[in-house]
């Protein structure tokens, strides 16, 4: 005989765990990023709602972003990112509550265009059928690179291609370069990827590695070294050109960046380009050369 269940619950999370998910995750978002992000086709009513309860809970927050006509960027507070600790999807990505709307402020501009980038890959996977959801891109990854000295990615993202043909599970450490450093500050970013790379722990009183080897520290991580795909934004086409070639010759003459090269993917391309013409277009550099293409075949 078949055995009698009473009620099931849905093994899919509310919306509003969602939100609490994707502000601990992310740090800030506006009202329009969670619903392009979370309910594309729902109404704005249907993610403003729950964010209103999550703010009457005291488990969200938001600031109004200046010469926008009252755009909201929400955020978590310290009591939404304490009770998002225990969410299973965010085990080992501690969550990052806000102390203030002054203090959210102060990360805004960086921290909304690192997800702007996402959702340009969360559309595009929507898009073709791919695997790629709000839960698929960390903010903030950090490795240590020797020395006593850290690499903080703005973001590791996970993507799965899906087609009928083949199923390839790709990752990418994202830098996003809004033209506020130096174009050779930006490129020597690049050693650090170098670094870790190469990173091997080794006793005091040994040489260091140079060399990737069995005993990489990022092996730990990662069964393969993600590529490295710098998005650049807040300048002209023509700084946005020299800061690419900024990185290509950081790429050609640094030794290390040289070797981490020719066995990893590194590509630069434009955020406005992403979003018109989809990641998967050709639209980005790679810093060894050669003509545009998708990221996926860097």
């Amino acid at each position: 005989m078949p055995v009698r269940v009473g009620h099931v619950p849905s093994p899919v999370e509310p919306l509003a765990h969602q939100l609490l998910a994707v502000l601990a995750l992310h740090r800030l978002a506006t009202t329009h990023q969670l619903r392009a992000l979370l309910r594309p086709h729902a109404t704005r009513q249907t993610v403003s709602a729950p964010l209103n309860r999550l703010r009457r809970h005291g488990l969200v927050d938001y600031t109004v972003l200046p010469s926008s006509h009252r755009v909201r960027a929400w955020y978590c507070t310290a009591e939404g990112a304490r009770v998002a600790r225990d969410f299973p999807a965010l085990r080992g990505r501690p969550p990052a509550g806000m102390t203030s709307a002054t203090a959210a402020s102060l990360k805004t501009p960086h921290t909304l265009t690192v997800l702007r980038t996402h959702l340009a890959f969360v559309t595009d996977a929507r898009r073709r059928g791919d695997e790629h959801g709000h839960l698929d891109w960390t903010p903030e990854v950090c490795h240590p690179i020797g020395d006593g000295e850290r690499l903080i990615a703005d973001a590791l993202m996970h993507y799965t291609l899906t087609s009928s043909e083949q199923r390839a599970n790709l990752r990418a450490f994202v830098e996003v370069d809004r033209a506020t450093m130096s174009g050779e500050r930006l490129a020597a970013k690049l050693i650090d990827y170098a670094r870790l790379w190469s990173y091997t722990p080794l006793p005091p009183g040994r040489p260091r590695q140079r060399q990737a080897g069995s005993g990489v520290t990022w092996l730990r991580w990662y069964p393969v070294f993600p590529r490295v795909l710098i998005v650049l934004t807040g300048g002209s086409r023509t700084v946005l050109a020299h800061r690419i070639a900024d990185l290509q010759a950081m790429t050609a003459q640094h030794p290390h960046v040289a070797a981490l090269a020719r066995a990893v993917p590194l590509g630069a391309g434009v955020l406005e380009d992403l979003e018109t013409h989809t990641p998967t277009g050709d639209v980005w550099t790679p810093l060894v050369g050669g003509e545009r293409r998708a990221w996926t075949q860097l």
